[in-house]
């Protein structure tokens, strides 16, 4: 579709206020493996990986501080069948043992976060890769013994990021963490994002996924919430209205919002410039998490 003059100038008018609420400050967009996926092979999930590096760039352009955060479940699962190991699950989770997590550590600091740093600097020398292990700015805690190398985040140090941030760069962060003693883990990347919001008092935290949003009912795609309170998606979480991957996203969004980030959302990333749709413009495309 071709806009006119008249519409391109009235899209621009309409971006402006964001533009000038938002510049300075950090928002944090978590970029879902589940879109990564799509373009492991080329195609259409490539295409959706280059909207997303125009978003961030344009946001950095104008001002802001986009830190992305990001995923890989899928690319693990892909590289383990080929090597020949069967995955396998605890309660939903990946039991993650020593070649399970190096397998984890390849895949997330060597192929998708190369991924998104190559698509974002194809604009120019804006972005930086970096994993939890990166200075020690994500300490771990080991979640389960039944798990193996599942952790949850003990802490973030946001100070590596604050430094990146002062260099005019985008980091972007694999979510690998260590502990005390070094052993390192795989954290949930949506937990992270939460963390990695809270500890840099972002003013957004953006998840990026394959649905429209929340939904009141899970499976109903009509009920995607356009507004909804902390304490009411609790509450969905609670009844298992929102359920499977949505809990943690659900979760990290609640976390956030309550320890003070202006506000959380979730997105279709396979929408078109989505992020400039839900930050710069009046209606937005998706759910916001608020405090209440």
């Amino acid at each position: 579709m071709t806009l006119d003059a008249a519409t391109r100038a009235a899209v621009l008018v309409e971006a402006l206020p964001y533009v000038r609420r938002f510049a300075g400050r950090v928002v944090v967009v978590k970029y879902g493996g589940n879109a990564l996926a799509s373009g492991a092979h080329g195609g259409a999930g490539d295409r959706v990986l280059a909207r997303f590096a125009e978003d961030v760039v344009l946001m950095r352009a104008v001002g802001m501080l986009p830190v992305v955060v990001h995923g890989g479940g899928p690319q693990i699962g892909e590289l383990m069948g080929r090597l020949g190991k069967t995955p396998e699950f605890h309660d939903g989770l990946r039991v993650t043992d020593a070649e399970t997590l190096d397998i984890a550590r390849m895949v997330l600091v060597g192929k998708v976060n190369r991924d998104i740093v190559g698509a974002l600097n194809l604009h120019g020398p804006l972005a930086i890769g970096c994993s939890g292990e990166d200075a020690g700015f994500i300490t771990a805690a080991e979640r389960d013994p039944a798990l193996g190398y599942v952790g949850d985040v003990a802490s973030v140090d946001p100070a590596l990021l604050r430094h990146l941030l002062r260099e005019g760069l985008v980091p972007v962060v694999a979510t690998i963490g260590t502990d005390a003693t070094g052993q390192a883990y795989n954290i949930n990347a949506d937990t992270v994002a939460g963390a990695v919001a809270v500890a840099l008092g972002a003013e957004k935290l953006v998840f990026l996924t394959d649905v429209a949003g929340v939904r009141e009912d899970r499976g109903d795609p009509t009920t995607v919430m356009r507004r909804v309170g902390a304490d009411a998606l609790d509450a969905l979480v609670s009844s298992g209205a929102v359920g499977d991957g949505m809990v943690p996203k659900a979760r990290a969004c609640t976390h956030a919002v309550r320890a003070g980030v202006g506000a959380a959302h979730v997105l279709d990333g396979r929408i078109p410039h989505v992020l400039l749709l839900e930050l710069l413009t009046d209606e937005g495309v998706g759910t916001m998490v608020v405090v209440s």
